[in-house]
């Protein structure tokens, strides 16, 4: 009995014993698919996105899920192809898309943890880093193909994948009318002619901040980044709220209350050994003290998201390895995968590769220490790949938690290192890379599931898309990390311009497990911030990453939340709603496109010529004050542009 729901809200309908999915393209139908101009565009816009998501990451942190945007891109282009008389069908556009989205979470895995390397001194080079983004990415694909058949197809009904059924619906929408892609490259434009005027021309601030009266060495700030607020509407009105709440807390709770409890220390506190408190700016209050508390804050609420998930972690664990393989020689076109013999000798191929290529783990002891660490990437991506990939078709990429999947395997391996004595900097170093494959692993196969999912309602060819993630990963890897030096090189990490927060969080980890000398009084201030947040039914992780970030971070994430709760307040009609939501996620992205893609532009640029950019300056403005009322002016003009065009939605799209 076949069943044809469509892309509709009956494709979630769960199929009973005998039914079947019928997809968009039936399976019967042999259209053009696997095509060079498809696997090339998504790899140029996976080279794009993946070097803006660096970018992006290295600065706030998170990163965000490219597929509808490439997706998009890719219509547009194929669109000018056809005027052309280049023909294209709706599968080579989910090809391009699929090819193009593995970059993002490669660069999710390297600039999370990565950058922690530098920091100890130990700063990789562009070989060891494309090899582990090459075998992260691999690995996570590889253990995801044998699941595809009981997660997407078996599964279809229960997990909905929301990303990769989104994209799906998109496709669709714009196969069928309308061209979309024009608000991706605009925005992109205007990103980057504003980031190149606060940081190539310097005529304005990237950051603006003014101290509060009253309370001792409180202020607030904003960062003038059109890409921090295009990601606050893409996250919406509750995560963005929930992160500034966090910072508000730090600017104006932790901080002052440490300036006012160091006023009598005559002695400085430790972590610091050379100043009292009362000698220090705000700025280096939370360098020294509230750092350590977002840390133990994130650290706790990333453990906690992972034991919440346990009982789901074990069922999809023991459910999904039940069928690993099933189908393997499946005849409909719509069901074949790569076979099982491939995907093992894949995985053998990397694990002796991380084991026995010296530019894999560098400097990290012998043969017996590089086959331990080897066997730890092995283990613990083939759990959290397993677990992730079912977890994302619930709760979405966004909600994965693979911070705390990283967070897991640090634990573990620096554990087992501490246990055989390898507490040295290699040692920290192996424990590191262990834990970067594993996030690069995790996080992949989120997004390997979510494009399956959107093959699967698109009437795709699952192998295909199994080898056209493969060469995205590829071809994005040496260019992700490419972006991550010419970064290092110009900004360094742990700057105001690239914080590296995520990888800051990672070394303290490490560091805390094998020199066992963190400031455990702060860390556990942090913790009981995440255990408070849970009893008071807030959610912990995104709250904990505001503490541990500047507020001025959160600022334009809150107002870039606060646009898309305003619109799904006064949007009456649910066809005028989704074209508002789909616009401003659409020019979200080009705002975070844009400006990474210029941060990286200047730091080549800075490469080249053996400098930074001395641009123009802000004198012109007579003082500081006038220069940062400047910026405000100038970003309250780019969310004005950006809220018109929201709300003329209404009117072109409804």
């Amino acid at each position: 009995m076949s069943k044809k729901t469509g892309l509709d809200p009956n494709a979630y309908v769960e199929l009973k014993e005998g039914e079947t999915y019928s997809p968009y393209i039936s399976a019967e139908e042999n259209i053009a698919e696997f095509t060079f101009k498809a696997v090339a565009l998504g790899i140029l816009f996976g080279i794009i996105f993946g070097a803006a998501n660096a970018y992006l990451g290295l600065r706030a942190g998170l990163t965000i899920s490219t597929s509808i945007p490439v997706a998009v891109m890719s219509v547009a282009v194929f669109k000018l192809l056809s005027k052309a008389g280049i023909n294209n069908t709706i599968l080579e556009t989910n090809i391009a898309q699929t090819t193009g989205s593995a970059s993002s979470s490669v660069a999710s895995g390297v600039i999370f943890t990565l950058p922690a390397l530098f920091m100890w001194g130990m700063a990789p080079d562009l070989l060891q880093m494309t090899i582990l983004a090459m075998c992260g990415g691999l690995l996570g694909i590889l253990f995801m193909i044998p699941l595809r058949k009981f997660l997407i197809e078996k599964e279809h009904g229960k997990l909905p994948y929301p990303e990769g059924t989104a994209c799906a619906e998109v496709l669709v929408a714009n196969e069928q009318s309308g061209n979309k892609a024009k608000f991706i490259f605009i925005s992109m434009g205007v990103a980057a002619l504003f980031k190149a005027m606060t940081s190539w021309l310097k005529i304005i601030p990237s950051h603006a901040s003014f101290n509060l009266p009253f309370i001792k060495k409180a202020s607030l700030g904003v960062d003038l980044s059109p890409a921090l607020f295009g990601v606050g509407y893409i996250l919406g009105p509750r995560i963005a709220s929930i992160m500034v709440g966090g910072g508000l807390l730090s600017a104006l709770l932790i901080i002052p209350a440490i300036a006012y409890w160091g006023d009598s220390s005559t002695t400085p506190l430790y972590p610091e050994t050379i100043n009292l408190i009362k000698d220090m700016p705000a700025s280096q209050i939370w360098t020294r003290y509230v750092r350590y508390i977002g840390a133990g804050a994130v650290a706790t609420a990333g453990i906690i998201t992972l034991i919440r998930t346990i009982p789901l972690m074990i069922e999809s664990f023991k459910a999904s390895a039940r069928h690993i393989g099933d189908g393997g020689k499946a005849k409909a076109r719509t069901s074949q995968d790569l076979p099982l013999k491939f995907v093992a000798s894949g995985i053998l191929v990397i694990f002796l590769v991380l084991t026995f290529v010296p530019q894999a783990f560098g400097a990290v002891g012998g043969v017996d220490t590089r086959i331990i660490a080897a066997l730890a990437v092995t283990v613990f991506a083939f759990f959290f790949v397993t677990v992730a990939a079912r977890i994302v078709g619930l709760v979405g990429v966004t909600s994965n938690p693979t911070s705390g999947m990283t967070i897991a395997a640090l634990l573990g391996t620096a554990t087992i290192f501490l246990a055989m004595g390898w507490t040295d900097s290699a040692g920290k170093a192996g424990t590191l890379i262990v834990g970067c494959v594993v996030a690069i692993a995790a996080s992949i196969s989120g997004d390997t599931s979510q494009d399956l999912k959107s093959g699967f309602l698109l009437g795709a060819t699952p192998k295909k898309q199994q080898i056209a993630e493969l060469i995205g990963v590829l071809t994005s890897a040496a260019f992700v990390a490419m972006a991550v030096l010419l970064l290092a090189e110009t900004f360094g990490f742990g700057s105001q311009e690239l914080p590296a927060p995520q990888a800051t969080l990672m070394k303290l980890v490490i560091d805390g497990v094998l020199d066992q000398n963190l400031p455990w009084a702060l860390v556990a201030i942090g913790a009981s911030i995440a255990i408070g947040c849970e009893l008071f039914k807030i959610p912990s992780l995104p709250f904990a990453v505001g503490v541990y970030l500047p507020v001025s971070t959160m600022t334009p994430i809150f107002l870039g939340g606060l646009i898309r709760y305003y619109f799904e307040r006064k949007t009456k009609s649910k066809k005028q709603l989704e074209n508002r939501r789909e616009r401003g996620v659409l020019l979200g992205s080009g705002f975070v496109g844009g400006e990474g893609l210029l941060g990286v532009g200047i730091a080549a640029a800075a490469f080249i010529q053996g400098r930074k950019p001395a641009g123009i300056g802000t004198d012109w403005a007579g003082n500081e004050m006038f220069a940062m009322l400047a910026g405000l002016v100038g970003f309250a003009l780019l969310v004005s542009w950006f809220f018109n065009l929201i709300r003329k939605a209404e009117t072109e799209d409804a």
